[in-house]
């Protein structure tokens, strides 16, 4: 994630809402993929200081205060690109439900921006009701709509089914994410990190099933036909292969070849996002200068592809060691507590030229 400029010469960071400098309220503009400053024109108008365009506040920047994403004015609707994709939101009356709905909101537009700038298709359920994509933020229901425990509780489930991705509100809520990350022997579990998994999951649907792509995936990820439910159920009684290291990005990658693309699909997503802030702060290692992985892909097939992921890859490397062996000097969990195989590493490689491939249609 990069930073942006104010017209006032001041740093403006991807979730800020107005400058600390010159007082102008600020807001991030889809189409250019960039947060800018505004002036008010009219009621409900605001102009752009970067492009000088016309733009609209979301309904949900301007009246709920979670967003601060901006609509072109020639466009229709009330919410704003990412918000249009929420199909539910928590319920609003329980306390602190709108805390967490910003943290789901701020987490999910993270995720959009790099799916944007990657130039991955996004279309919404508006826009495609049967294979748009769309999500929904739901909590737990154990109570009646009158208080009443029910006999059957209805317990949310994260996940992904036909363009729909389901996120447990509790995620959101960091004393509740850090106690399952302890229950489920995770070293690693952010709200980000669910967003870009479940995500990958999607785009399996739209770029590799039934594609030319199929037979190679299967070879590195193994057959996805392979009885899903009873993967789990063996992950979860078993736990992963004793060898999981030696093959998969993480332990949770084992359990399937869905997963293992998911969590390999996540890890490429923290890969270049990471990678793009540290270029922004123009950071290097050992005078390895860091690139920006995000500025442009090659084209699949091309020998500057190749030397492309080989690029990102080796400043990934660099960086995660500077990173964990920061983090340790404050006395905090590493930041990145993975080590990539050479297997693992070929199915990076294989998202990269989907990604690639996807970025020149």
């Amino acid at each position: 994630m990069r930073t942006f400029e104010c017209q006032c010469g001041n740093t403006l960071h991807f979730a800020n809402t107005r400058c600390v400098s010159c007082g102008l309220m600020l807001g991030f503009m889809p189409d250019d993929k960039k947060l800018s400053a505004f002036t008010k024109q009219q009621a409900g108008v605001w102009r752009a200081a970067t492009n000088g365009r016309l733009y609209r506040q979301c309904k949900n920047y301007s009246i709920q205060d979670v967003c601060n994403w901006m609509i072109p004015v020639e466009e229709q609707g009330d919410l704003c690109a990412s918000c249009e994709l929420t199909l539910t939101i928590p319920n609003l009356d329980q306390p602190d439900n709108r805390r967490l709905w910003f943290r789901m909101e701020h987490a999910k537009r993270r995720l959009l921006y790099t799916i944007y700038k990657l130039k991955l298709p996004v279309k919404s359920r508006r826009q495609d009701p049967e294979h748009g994509l769309g999500f929904e933020f739901l909590e737990d229901q154990t109570e009646d709509e009158f208080g009443n425990e029910l006999t059957v509780k209805n317990f949310v489930t994260t996940g992904h089914n036909a363009g729909i991705i389901t996120l447990d509100l509790k995620e959101a809520e960091h004393s509740s994410r850090v106690k399952m990350r302890e229950e489920m022997n995770e070293q690693y579990r952010t709200l980000v990190g669910h967003f870009r998994h479940e995500s990958g999951h999607y785009y399996w649907d739209r770029l590799v099933r039934n594609s030319h792509w199929l037979t190679e995936f299967r070879e590195l990820f193994g057959d996805e036909r392979l009885n899903y439910t009873y993967a789990l159920q063996n992950y979860y009684e078993h736990g992963p292969a004793a060898d999981w290291h030696k093959v998969w990005v993480s332990a949770y990658a084992s359990m399937h070849p869905w997963e293992d693309w998911a969590e390999t699909w996540a890890h490429y997503l923290h890969m270049v996002d990471t990678l793009e802030t540290a270029s922004n702060f123009d950071f290097s290692v050992s005078s390895h200068q860091v690139i920006n992985p995000l500025q442009q892909l090659p084209e699949t097939g091309d020998a500057k592809s190749e030397a492309h992921f080989n690029q990102l890859y080796n400043d990934w490397c660099r960086l995660t060691a500077v990173l964990n062996a920061l983090n340790r000097s404050m006395g905090v969990d590493d930041a990145y507590p993975f080590v990539i195989s050479n297997i693992a590493t070929d199915k990076l490689r294989f998202v990269h030229k989907i990604i690639s491939d996807a970025y020149t249609d």
